[in-house]
């Protein structure tokens, strides 16, 4: 057994021990600094339930896990890969001799994806468990699945500072939490007096605030920063400073990374991002000098990647940021912000589960073979993101129709990368397609390296910058980072060394975007129509370029990055696409249909075949001959689409369905709903059999539109009973009743209502009717619902005025016992 240096830790050490021999769970609560990531490992695979197994400890990010490993690997007298093993996106360093073992979090899931057994691993550490990487969650929850399913000795330990222990415990089958009060010194926090007025005044107010850090505190800097471009423009600020400035940021080359976590013969000041927060230990370091920013994956609809954004951490964030400079001896905190500022922050990050777009979880869940609901997670991915998720994977041919995985989503969820570009990779058939894959894959991965609003949008001209071509104003910073990954991609397909990139860049993007394709619109250079997901609302989007662009007389281009502006987008990058092409290499995804369809422009119904990709048309020709019954369920179709306000809606027509709709509300279940909604959303269906012989819009004029309602009414004589047209009158008169109002209404002359004692029941008195009296000369002068009640009453004061008014008029006192 290794004799273990004394730690804050060491004194939570055997409880912890203790904890995992009696149970396979636990939270371990540690302030940073305490040595939990190094020693409680080394401790655990001394247990007689590890004799057999590795450790893995996951950490949330590359210089972490390197960190981690060095040091545990120092702490056995060894080098890294003997006892001490480490695994990520660039680097393996493992051996038959390796127990413990520090992996990042995406290479977990992958892990879990191609052995779901985790065969010789006896305990899984989840180190800075609260940052809630969605990574983590799900590693987190398939090792959770895994347990209860076939490897309940398989122990979990979730490992923090700021951990939400209560939360964590309960998802880990109500593990006990085992805290270490650790030795934390004061760290005094000061605050900004003023605002920033924008976020690039950081770089030039990180700098001064350095500067005066070091004249008035002793010890290190570490400096916060939101990421590389800070980073590069504060030490720009900071030359002739009497320190050492050194940037530590992920994608740095590991001796860089190791200068700056490494001790040095004067005062250093480490510029960093995010990745110093947790889990790193900065020697010397005294003084925090924290910029308020962070950089977090959000979905960029641009792209539909992931891209990472600029936004204010929380309180808890900044609560760890601080701690950095209490972890040997007092410290002093400076935040570039003000307190009030401060007090509004949110007192935590948000899970990146509630906040990025979820495809590559779903796909992973699918892989995995679970449906999310069913997996222990701390917060449920949300529904509507991962509806949108699972359409863009069968849009990418990962889901079958049933959700299930497909072969090609496997082979996706391996390559362990958004699946739009895993699925784009896949697509390759050859090695030289397969490099060219990668190189697009790295170029949507990263920021484009050619700079400018007005860039063109051909996506060759990126791919040429790769190849060596010159262009004074690509951005040479992003050229270096698209080239790094580009190899990374290349390993992850196996491609040759040597290997040429070569190929269609357009059927690849297809493959990866084919929501992205966009067919040419009407005869305008540089107006184009998207294809939308299918099955979603938005197919049929408009996208532009300018005029002049190179692909803008293009009939077809794949699309791979939008810049999204109210109802049409900036096409950013894209390529040529042939239809050919397109056809031979996704046959699946294109529809070839004969039939007649609706033509807005002609207001009518044409025959036609067509080639269809979704709701763009890529080939159109006229047949001759069509199916009258397909004409006339197209022009109903049509009708209804347009709120059938293309029928001769006359007086009688209005008065039909009035009454109609009368009915309906006493009693639906008898009597059909004629409100537009109703008529138009069944439209197709009784209109139809109406059109034989039509197929133009202004034809439906001469339909006779009380005739197609009345075909709705099972017997149409009961309308008439219940709701008749006319109300008879005396003398053998009658008058129309008007039913569009709000009440039946009748209007008569008075002296044609004299002898009438009540009026007319409608529909057996359960609907009420107006009366309208009007003078001689046809105006109005009473409205009443009750007659009986209007002779006795207020006819009276109606006779007094009418008698002076038309003294030839006889205006009898009682008009009921008149005749």
């Amino acid at each position: 057994m290794t004799l273990l240096p004394e730690l804050p830790v060491s004194e939570a050490l055997p409880r912890l021990a203790q904890v995992l021999r009696d149970g396979s769970n636990a939270v371990l609560v540690a302030p940073p600094g305490a040595g939990k990531t190094t020693l409680v490992p080394l401790m655990l695979r001394d247990e007689p339930w590890a004799a057999q197994g590795k450790i893995l400890v996951l950490e949330p990010r590359r210089v972490a896990a390197r960190a981690a490993a060095r040091r545990m690997a120092d702490l056995l007298g060894e080098a890294v890969g003997g006892t001490v093993g480490l695994v990520t996106r660039l680097e393996r360093a493992t051996s038959a001799q390796t127990r413990v073992e520090v992996i990042t979090e995406g290479l977990l899931v992958r892990r879990l994806q191609s052995d779901p057994g985790l065969d010789g691993v006896a305990a899984v550490l989840f180190d800075e468990a609260h940052e809630r990487n969605l990574d983590t969650d799900l590693a987190l929850a398939f090792c959770l699945d895994l347990q209860r399913a076939l490897r309940p000795e398989l122990r979990l330990l979730a490992m923090s500072a700021t951990l939400e222990a209560r939360g964590f415990a309960e998802l880990l089958g109500g593990a006990p939490v085992v805290e270490s009060l650790g030795r934390a010194f004061p760290v005094a926090v000061h605050y900004r007096a003023r605002e920033l007025k924008d976020a690039r005044e950081l770089p030039e107010a990180m700098a001064s605030a350095i500067r005066e850090a070091l004249r008035a505190h002793p010890g290190d800097v570490l400096a916060f920063l939101p990421g590389w471009g800070e980073i590069r423009r504060t030490a720009d600020r900071l030359g002739g400073l009497d320190a050492d400035v050194l940037p530590l940021h992920g994608e740095m080359p590991p001796a860089e990374q190791d200068r700056a976590l490494n001790p040095g013969p004067r005062r250093k000041v480490v510029l960093a991002t995010s990745i110093a927060e947790t889990s790193l230990t900065v020697p010397g370091v005294r003084i925090v000098v924290d910029g308020g920013f962070r950089r977090a994956p959000r979905l960029d609809p641009a792209t539909g990647l992931a891209r990472l954004a600029t936004l204010r951490i929380s309180r808890a964030a900044a609560e760890q940021r601080a701690g950095r400079a209490g972890r040997t001896e007092p410290g002093v905190a400076i935040r570039l912000w003000t307190e009030a500022l401060h007090r509004g922050l949110p007192l935590a990050d948000r899970p990146e589960i509630l906040e990025s777009e979820l495809s590559g979880l779903a796909l992973d869940c699918a892989a995995w073979g679970a449906e999310p609901a069913a997996l222990p997670f701390l917060d449920p991915p949300p529904a509507g993101q991962m509806a949108a998720a699972r359409a863009l994977l069968r849009d990418l041919d990962a889901l079958d129709g049933e959700g299930r995985v497909t072969s090609t989503g496997r082979r996706m969820a391996r390559l362990g990368t958004h699946p739009r570009l895993a699925r784009m990779m896949v697509a390759a058939e050859t090695p030289a397609e397969a490099a060219l894959a990668a190189e697009l894959a790295a170029l949507l991965e990263e920021r484009d390296p050619i700079r400018g609003r007005e860039a063109p949008a051909d996506i060759q001209l990126r791919l040429d910058l790769l190849a060596g071509a010159d262009d004074p104003n690509a951005d040479r910073a992003a050229l270096g980072r698209v080239r790094r990954a580009v190899s990374l991609h290349r390993r992850r397909l196996n491609v040759p060394g040597g290997t040429e990139a070569a190929g269609d860049a357009g059927l690849l993007l297809a493959a990866g975007f084919p929501d992205r394709i966009a067919a040419k619109r009407g005869v305008m250079d540089g107006a184009f129509r998207l294809a939308g997901l299918s099955g979603a609302a938005g197919g049929g989007q408009g996208a532009r370029l300018p005029p002049t662009d190179k692909l803008a007389k293009s009939p077809l281009l794949a699309v791979a990055d939008l810049e999204l502006a109210g109802t049409e987008a900036r096409i950013r990058m894209a390529a040529p696409l042939g239809r050919a092409a397109l056809e031979a290499r996704f046959p699946d995804r294109l529809v070839r249909e004969e039939g007649a369809a609706f033509d807005p422009r002609l207001g009518a119904v044409v025959a036609r075949r067509r080639l269809r990709l979704g709701p763009l048309v890529l080939e159109e020709s006229t047949i001759p001959h069509a199916d009258p019954a397909a004409v006339a369920a197209e022009l109903a179709r049509a009708a209804a689409g347009r709120a059938l306000r293309d029928l001769n809606w006359t007086t009688a027509a209005k008065q039909f369905r009035a009454r109609m709709a009368r009915m309906h509300a006493l009693d639906p279940e008898h009597w059909p709903d004629v409100s537009d909604d109703a008529l138009a959303a069944d439209g197709a269906a009784w209109l139809a059999p109406w059109l034989s012989g039509l197929s133009k819009l202004s034809e439906l004029r001469g339909l006779d539109a009380v005739a197609l309602l009345r075909a709705l009414l099972p017997q149409p004589r009961a309308l008439d009973i219940a709701l008749p047209t006319r109300a008879d009158l005396p003398g053998g008169r009658s008058a129309l009743i008007d039913y569009e109002g709000e009440i039946p209404r009748l209007e008569a002359r008075a002296q044609w209502l004299f002898g009438l004692a009540s009026l007319p029941a409608l529909a057996g008195g359960r609907i009420p009717l107006q009366v309208a009296l009007l003078s001689p000369a046809g105006r109005p002068i009473a409205v009443t619902a009750d007659l009986p009640g209007f002779w006795r009453g207020a006819w009276a004061d109606v006779r007094k005025d009418m008698r002076g008014r038309y003294p030839r008029h006889d205006w009898p006192e009682d008009p009921s016992r008149t005749g």
